[in-house]
């Protein structure tokens, strides 16, 4: 019998089998979804790889990618100011990789491809092993589920998921999602600002070692991360970057759409990634019934934010009058944060329209009983 994807997958890693499915003459639609799910994870173990080289975490989690629990690094690379600038430069033109081949798939394709979560690695080390810690699941389960990750039968085995067409709209809105991140990051280019940070170590360094309890700890860590995220902010965003971050946003809206419209109209029940009202998912969620129309209902709020179409409160101005979060992205600014608390930054968005409602997301998180963040970043 003919080696499965998910086989391959297992045996000769991501790239591998990513690199001999695009050489693929007359692929189907179950390869086109298998390719860009395939490059969309090359392009997270990337980055995975970038952390990893690095030998270090970020410990105030404001870092994408750079605060997942990968294995130690025994002989790390020498500090590098590009270091986030690199990965996120690689992780949206990964995304952008990622979506070709999925937008030649139609809506009405038929295709199911079984993957096996125990297939799933990240050679993070980049030696084209698989090693110890490498596996997917400890790495991204406690994200996927929860607080369900430690409460979880360690001894079941892996979940199969049967994607299908409903699927190629929720990664192509993920791909989105990491693309707009990519660019926001990368309008707000933080390698001078890390070139600071690193140059200030250096000469505090060069005192002697610290034996402070606050480093053992981490402080020093998340005291960089936040001193190179505020210089970073401070500096002239390009706006061509914020113009293409606010383009993700929208197109993930539209794909988020897309993926209820086809997954609602799904009679089956076989092993699915995210269920309708009338599934159950391969992960073991139970999504409470009737979680897209109140995800999509808090995804209209989203995008009439990034419209300017609703105006967000801000505390010193009345009841009438907002932020306009789209004009952030077509006109933007440095950005202050003590001038966005006491009101000088916010001036120049400030306009009279009406504001956006938080009951949309209040109704979603009462639905989702305490997981409503969790969720969000399940279901973008």
């Amino acid at each position: 019998m003919a080696e499965t994807i998910s086989a391959e997958i297992g045996r000769a890693g991501l790239t591998a089998t990513a690199a001999r499915m695009q050489t693929l003459t007359a692929p189907t639609d179950e390869d086109r979804f298998a390719l860009g799910g395939l490059r969309f994870l090359a392009a997270v173990e990337g980055a995975l790889q970038k952390h990893w080289a690095a030998g270090w975490t970020d410990p105030t989690g404001l870092v994408p990618f750079m605060r997942l629990p990968v294995p130690d690094n025994p002989n790390p690379a020498p500090a590098d100011p590009a270091l986030i600038t690199n990965l996120f430069r690689d992780i949206g033109a990964g995304m952008d990789q990622a979506r070709a081949p999925l937008a030649a798939i139609p809506d009405t394709s038929t295709f199911g491809l079984e993957i096996s979560f125990a297939d799933l690695w990240f050679d993070i080390n980049a030696n084209a092993i698989r090693d110890a810690g490498e596996d997917i699941m400890p790495l991204l389960g406690p994200s996927l589920l929860g607080w369900r990750w430690a409460y979880r039968d360690s001894t079941a085995p892996a979940p199969v998921v049967r994607f299908d067409v409903a699927d190629v709209a929720w990664l192509s809105a993920y791909s989105h999602v990491l693309g707009g991140v990519s660019e926001l990051v990368l309008a707000y280019d933080p390698k001078a600002a890390l070139t600071q940070t690193l140059a200030a170590k250096a000469v505090m360094a060069g005192f002697g070692p610290n034996s402070s309890e606050y480093e053992s700890y981490g402080l020093g860590t998340a005291v960089d991360v936040i001193a190179t995220l505020d210089a970073a902010l401070s500096q002239q965003p390009d706006p061509a970057r914020m113009t293409a971050a606010h383009r993700h946003f929208i197109a993930m809206i539209a794909d988020n759409r897309r993926f209820w419209a086809l997954v609602v109209a799904e009679t089956d029940n076989t092993q699915e990634w995210l269920p309708n009202d009338a599934q159950t998912s391969a992960l073991g969620l139970a999504l409470p019934p009737g979680t897209g129309t109140r995800w999509l209902a808090v995804l209209t709020d989203a995008e009439s934010l990034l419209t300017g179409t609703a105006l967000v409160p801000f505390w010193r101005v009345g009841d009438g009058a907002g932020v306009n979060i789209g004009r952030m992205f077509t006109d933007p600014k440095p950005i202050d944060i003590v001038g966005w608390i006491q009101g000088w930054a916010a001036v120049p968005y400030l306009e009279q329209g009406p504001l956006v409602s938080d009951s949309s997301w209040n109704a979603f998180a009462d639905m989702m009983a305490g997981e409503a963040m969790l969720m969000s970043l399940f279901l973008n």
